[in-house]
């Protein structure tokens, strides 16, 4: 691939996303923030899958996962089949979280836990600890794309080139039309994402002799990668200390949790979630094959995560599809980078903002969330530009840290005896605790972060809220606004605008 055609194909897709992101606009998006945040709570299942699947697997799977599996080997998919395993949760939670959304008005995660344990301390607290842990996240997105086009094509567009392109691009659909032109050119964006890179997989896998001979390679030069621990990446306490933070991805991460308040029915949310799971299977599968094509092409790269670059740029793809794996890999991760943002900023502005300032207006609201954008982008622009680590192995940091919230949002459903103060102090502790693990070498007693968050979250969450007094009645009023979803009702949708009382 050149660098004048990575540039063509980069204007020709910034032009088609825009146009697409610019008829998606409709509605009061400049001044309701459910509609510029959450697509007025109409979005469809098919939009909401692919959108969905955009989002998940973002530069983390085709670079990411991809640099795991070369680095690891076939620990990496095993890693990943966990998460998958976690989407689970989506099923037990999401018609839950779009229940209350619909009945109380919510706009964010950290919003709905405020209201659940009677004390906006609450809210405000997740939304600080979401930012510390998101930001990174972010930047990690805009990683993957610095890589790619640096490893592309050898260097002739850098890596600081790459990271400022995504987020010029993730600024300009933002400001569109908010989630609603972030979710269109999410669906155009996973479609070419499937089907670019499963074509390309077989064609690199037919180009190394086919798969059977692409594994006899592996299993007579690199046979420690189709063996458990493998290659001295993974052991028993890496991999769980990688896993559980992954598993609990779809609840922990605001970006993802905030769109179950998006789907127009539960059985949009059900397509969405089946579509979704068959999207990402197979996205698995690619992405992993990837990383074991490269193993075989290019043993010996120095950083795994320029795998799947060094394999777009080599003779075994064709150019044309090869820029467009590319095109689709960056359009990716510039989804996730738009999502966290809007949801970052939602959270600032609902949770911080509001609360920090009586009498506040959605207007107001939403005026501020669009003014804090910028910042966060250069933030998480200021981070990408560290090159800190391999982008699967900083993707879990970020979840394990993100698990500090889990236990509350799991007893705001299940469990009444839950406080606001219980809450506080597992979010808080849980943040602190993670932090100065990864500030002092991410090791206790031998077992990492990702292992010690959920742990840690758990037991203060139980042992603050035994101690102090729960808001009962939010608790039963929850449940009763989940009792007709579950039961396959909606007679709750009747009452006036779903406001809070």
């Amino acid at each position: 691939m050149t660098e004048s055609l990575i540039w063509w194909s980069v204007t020709i897709y910034l032009g088609i996303a825009t146009l697409i992101a610019i008829l998606s606009r409709q509605g009061k998006v400049s001044e309701v923030m459910a509609s510029y945040f959450l697509g007025d709570r109409q979005m469809s299942g098919l939009v909401s899958a692919l959108s969905y699947s955009a989002t998940t697997y973002s530069a983390f799977m085709m670079v990411g996962l991809a640099g795991l599996t070369y680095a690891g080997g076939v620990g990496a998919l095993g890693f990943e089949i966990i998460y998958f395993a976690g989407v689970s949760l989506v099923a037990v939670f999401g018609p839950r979280f779009w229940a209350v959304g619909k009945r109380f008005g919510f706009v964010t995660p950290s919003e709905m836990l405020g209201y659940r344990y009677a004390n906006r301390n609450v809210a405000m607290v997740v939304a600080v600890s979401n930012c510390l842990f998101l930001i990174p996240y972010a930047a990690v997105q805009l990683a993957g794309i610095g890589y790619l086009l640096q490893g592309t094509t050898h260097g002739a567009i850098s890596f600081t080139t790459g990271i400022w392109l995504a987020t010029a691009i993730a600024m300009l659909f933002i400001y569109v039309a908010g989630i609603r032109s972030v979710m269109w050119t999410d669906s155009l964006q996973a479609v070419v994402m499937m089907l670019a890179s499963t074509l390309v997989v077989f064609l690199v896998v037919q180009g190394l002799g086919g798969f059977q001979a692409l594994f006899a390679t592996l299993a007579e030069e690199q046979p420690q990668s189709l063996v458990v621990p493998g290659k001295g990446l993974f052991s028993f306490i890496t991999f769980l200390g990688l896993t559980i933070p992954w598993f609990f991805f779809s609840l922990s991460n605001p970006q993802v949790s905030q769109r179950l308040f998006m789907p127009a029915s539960l059985a949009a949310m059900r397509r969405m979630l089946l579509g979704f799971l068959v999207f990402g299977f197979i996205y698995t599968l690619v992405s992993v094959l990837w990383g074991f094509s490269a193993l075989v092409a290019f043993p010996g790269l120095e950083n795994p995560d320029l795998a799947t670059p060094r394999l777009l740029g080599s003779d075994h793809v064709p150019p044309l599809l090869g820029v467009t794996v590319l095109i689709a890999i960056m359009a990716a991760a510039i989804s996730t980078i738009d999502s966290i943002m809007l949801t970052l900023s939602s959270m600032l502005s609902r949770d911080l903002y509001a609360n920090l300032k009586s009498g506040v207006s959605e207007r107001q609201q939403l005026l501020a969330g669009k003014i804090v954008i910028p910042l966060i982008a250069l933030l998480a622009l200021g981070f990408a530009q560290l090159q800190l680590d391999l982008i699967a192995v900083l993707s879990v940091a970020a979840s394990s840290g993100l698990v500090a919230v889990v236990p509350a949002m799991i007893g705001a459903f299940y469990w009444k005896g839950g406080t606001g103060a219980g809450a506080l102090v597992s979010v808080i502790g849980t943040t602190l605790f993670v932090l100065a693990l990864y500030a002092t070498g991410n090791s206790l007693l031998g077992l990492p972060a990702g292992i010690w968050g959920i742990v840690v979250a758990s037991l203060l969450f139980i042992g603050g809220s035994l101690v102090t007094r729960a808001p009962v009645e939010r608790a039963e009023e929850f449940q009763r606004a989940t009792a007709d979803v579950m039961q396959g009702t909606a007679s709750y949708l009747a009452e006036p605008g779903g406001q809070r009382g």
